[in-house]
């Protein structure tokens, strides 16, 4: 990290130190305008600190310290001994608020997770509100080294730092000063830093095993740049694992874009309502609460950033002239429509009569209207298809060979993987000029920073491998823990009492079809709102943290939580060697028959499997004998399942 702090100094000369000569150097050595309230709160800490540290001969203090991820600096972050103490100020404040706390302790959690030389080591959050009463501190180290959050006025620091130091070998703060910051950021803060700064640099990782995000983007630019100054059409293809960062690639290759010139103006796509809803309302919160405007006028403006695919095709329905923008990036675009089911839609919904395209066909054709070049960058999930007509990469393949227009095609070397053939030969679909790029793969998950064999351990679950899943299992326990339980209230407590901490995101998440987990207080029935679901506090009912609304497999996909509870219920069942496929209708449970129903199932357990970043417990009822709808066989054998796959029972 270069500049991480605007002041850093060893705790001996910080303490003969003038404030004033502090406060110039910070603001001249990193041409920093200070606002009169920055000013005023820096010289309140200053000399608070340097009352509180009297007399520690070692340690070193580095002044608003760089948080990257969260895009903020925190107030102080002092190395002393073996101990790293996050130091956040409150200024004035009585009081202790629980957005505060949180906020300090996010500080911790990040460098914990995210900078390299403070992954192994004891971090204590403190929080100082200069005018509130010192409360009773209980000091308690969590099994990763981070400590609760400390709480002060400031008078007793020094006993709170000298009580909660460890006996390991003492930090080299400036080596740790220089460690290497690989943050992985959610798609919504990801997204945030985007729009605001146009370039998702300060916030991707960028160690060997994530690199391939950015070949990907550079691939896509150098093959945007190439149909540009040669009048060609090119449609290129990216694959990846769950959470590997297609949307982020995505919207980096848009945003990369939004000052260029309009020859190259690109547009943001996606079929997915709640991951569109979600996005423009976090853009939307932050744009009008930087901008001064109001939350109505903020979300116009990102309405012309990310915009919802099925707008998209309805105005070029009526439309026939070739779309402004020359490149157009479909996200999830697997879930795109069958012939079948667009031409249904059209009829029932449209009233358009002779619509006979698929939706890959028709996008296809409007960006084939223009007379000079167009580039369509397709982000394509394996077996992320969820729902009844959504086409996969065949219908793509297809149609770019029914539409016999000049185009050039790029692909992963991994389409030919079962998650992507629909059971189709994708080889024999491929058109006459089609290039094979191994950069249009990403096959690292970054959305589970922690444990980036998931993906794998998920896939051998759901593909009926238990050997597999549990030699994988045993990689990623230890950093990234999957259990699961017969009781609902024991899922809630393990993530309230041991996981959940600062700002984390937890929720219930379920299958749509689990119809009869609400017995359990799981009621599929009940619509989540995602934007309240995925943005708004655990004292909002609507919250995802409140745990009381689930949201299904649609809700969530292409999103992310922190901790998960996953409830299984006896839609998707453990048969002999095999899965047995059911839907719950009317009174009674039906088998699912058709091959399309049993994918769709079988994928919404692999998407809702894969939402958690840190951890996640799933959620298997013992069912009721008296209950037929419940009964206790269908249910123990999943967890006779999973437990054979190495996972455990809390």
């Amino acid at each position: 990290m270069s500049n991480p702090a605007y002041y850093s100094s060893p705790v001996a000369d910080f303490l003969v130190a003038n404030s004033k000569e502090i406060l110039g150097s910070m603001a001249e050595e990193n041409a920093f305008k200070l606002s009169l309230e920055q000013r005023n709160a820096w010289l309140a800490q200053i000399p608070l600190l340097q009352n509180c540290l009297k007399g520690k001969k070692s340690g070193y203090l580095f002044f608003e310290f760089t948080i990257p991820r969260m895009g903020k600096r925190c107030d102080v972050i002092f190395i002393y001994k073996d101990t790293i103490y996050v130091i956040e100020f409150k200024v004035g404040s009585k009081s202790f608020t629980k957005a505060d706390t949180n906020q300090t302790t996010d500080y911790a959690l990040d460098l914990k997770n995210f900078h390299q030389e403070s992954h192994d080591k004891r971090i204590v959050p403190i929080l100082i509100s200069t005018e509130a009463i010192n409360p009773l501190n209980e000091f308690q180290l969590a099994d990763d080294q981070i400590s609760n959050c400390q709480l002060t006025s400031g008078s007793n620091l020094g006993n709170i730092i000298e009580s909660s130091t460890g006996k390991a070998q003492p930090i080299d703060p400036i080596i740790w000063s220089q460690s290497s910051y690989r943050p992985t950021p959610t798609i919504i803060e990801a997204a945030r830093v985007l729009y605001e700064t146009h370039s998702v640099a300060q916030i991707s990782r960028n160690d060997a095993s994530a690199k391939n995000l950015s070949l990907t983007t550079s691939r896509i630019e150098q093959i945007i740049e190439d149909a540009r100054l040669n009048s060609k059409k090119a449609i290129c293809f990216i694959t990846g694992v769950p959470g590997a960062g297609k949307t982020l690639a995505g919207l980096n290759i848009a945003t990369s874009m939004m000052e260029a010139n309009e020859q190259k103006h690109s547009t943001f796509l996606s079929g997915n309502g709640p991951l569109v809803e979600v996005l423009r309302t976090a853009l939307a919160k932050d744009i009008s609460s930087r901008d001064g405007i109001t939350l109505k006028e903020a979300s116009r403006r990102t309405k012309t950033f990310i915009q919802n695919i099925h707008h998209f095709r309805d105005a070029y329905l009526k439309d026939s002239s070739a779309p402004s923008d020359h490149v157009v990036i479909f996200d999830e675009a697997q879930r795109a429509w069958t012939r079948e089911k667009a031409s249904e839609f059209m009829r029932a919904k449209k009233g358009v009569l002779n619509f006979d395209q698929s939706e890959p066909q028709f996008l296809i054709d409007v960006m084939g209207r223009h007379n000079d070049w167009a580039v369509i960058v397709a982000l394509i999930g394996g077996g992320q298809e969820i729902n009844d007509g959504e086409a996969g990469l065949p219908e793509w393949l297809e149609a770019v060979k029914l539409l016999k227009c000049d185009w050039e095609t790029y692909y992963s070397p991994f389409i030919d993987q079962h998650e992507y053939t629909l059971g189709k030969k994708l080889n024999a679909l491929l058109p006459d000029k089609a290039f094979k790029e191994s950069s249009l793969h990403l096959s690292v998950s970054l959305r589970s920073f922690r444990a980036e064999e998931l993906s794998a351990f998920v896939n051998a679950l759901i593909s009926n491998n238990p050997q597999i899943a549990r030699s994988l299992l045993h990689n990623i326990a230890a950093n990234y823990p999957i259990k699961f339980t017969r009781n609902i209230d024991t899922a809630k407590n393990w993530i309230l009492e041991n996981k959940k901490r600062g700002s984390e995101r937890y929720g219930i998440i379920a299958s749509s079809s689990a119809k009869r987990l609400a017995p359990y207080s799981i009621q599929m029935k009940v619509k989540a709102e995602p934007a309240h679901w995925f943005l708004n506090d655990d004292e909002d009912i609507r919250s995802s943290n409140f745990m009381e609304i689930a949201a299904s497999q649609f809700d969530v996909q292409g999103l992310e939580l922190d901790w998960a509870i996953v409830g299984w219920d006896a839609d998707l069942r453990v048969g002999t060697g095999k899965w047995d496929y059911y839907n719950f209708a009317g009174t009674k449970w039906k088998k699912r028959h058709q091959e399309y129903d049993q994918l769709y199932l079988k994928n919404a357990y692999r998407v809702l499997l894969t939402r958690a970043r840190l951890g996640m417990v799933i959620f298997v009822p013992n069912g009721d004998k008296n209950d037929k709808t419940r009964l206790p066989e269908f249910y123990q054998p999943i967890a006779e399942y999973l437990s054979e796959c190495g996972i455990k029972e809390i």
